[in-house]
């Protein structure tokens, strides 16, 4: 999922960005730059998680890395209980930080989504996350969150996502670029992010992305969210 720690810099070498102790520690200034509308994004995914989770539910949070979704959602959910999964050990010590006092109600396992308890959860979400994953992996992944979650759970997943097909995809990318310019991240930054997204990054259309959730068995599938490059959508297991 250019600013301090600039998309540039996790699209060129994402396992080495998040291993880097102070880059990572950089991490929560990028999503508002880079991200439109991060914040109301961060509030619609914990509503429509609440729309079905009961009032003590138990939340899966796949690439919790960096505690930004976690906090969000523990801070308006007083009884929500959490478990977070990310492969990166430093991300998960960020979390630490940004939750503080509210960990008491965390569980944070460091790993893929094989190391997320069975549960089954209330609920589950995925937030800039599945853009680094291949299309067979993503598949597999949204599979074994589903496995994971009640009969009718709610899953709420955003990410990069933009039409693929030329000249559609460079203008998409030129489109990024704009707004993180505008969101005052160094035009050189940002044209770099651009090239390593661009060479890096398995991005899909939004029809392929919906597939994705339909074929790993969600049902009522819909998007909720449409910010420039980004899409997001809300399905049940």
């Amino acid at each position: 999922m250019a600013q301090t720690l600039n998309r540039g810099e996790l699209m060129n070498k994402p396992t080495d960005v998040f291993a880097d102790a102070e880059a990572v520690a950089r991490y929560a200034e990028g999503p508002p730059r880079l991200v439109p509308g991060f914040a109301d994004l961060q509030r619609m995914a914990r509503l429509l998680l609440a729309e079905r989770a009961p009032a003590n539910a138990r939340v899966l949070v796949v690439g919790a890395g960096g505690g930004l979704e976690l906090k969000a959602f523990a801070e308006n959910h007083a009884d929500w209980e959490f478990d977070g999964v990310d492969p990166s050990a430093e991300m998960l010590k960020l979390a630490k930080g940004t939750l503080g006092s509210l960990m008491s109600r965390v569980h944070l396992h460091e790993g893929y989504i094989d190391v997320a308890p069975e549960g089954p959860f209330d609920a589950a979400s995925c937030l800039l996350t599945l853009h680094f994953v291949t299309p067979e992996e993503r598949l597999r992944t949204v599979r074994e969150i589903r496995r994971r979650l009640k009969p009718g759970a709610p899953l709420v997943v955003a990410h990069l996502s933009f039409p693929q097909s030329e000249p559609e995809r460079a203008l998409w990318l030129s489109r990024y670029v704009s707004f993180a310019i505008s969101s005052g991240v160094d035009p050189v930054s940002a044209s770099n992010a651009r090239t390593a997204i661009a060479a890096h990054l398995p991005i899909l259309s939004p029809e392929q992305d919906e597939a994705i959730l339909r074929d790993a068995g969600f049902s009522d599938v819909s998007l909720f969210y449409s910010g420039f490059t980004f899409r997001g959508w809300v399905g049940c297991g």
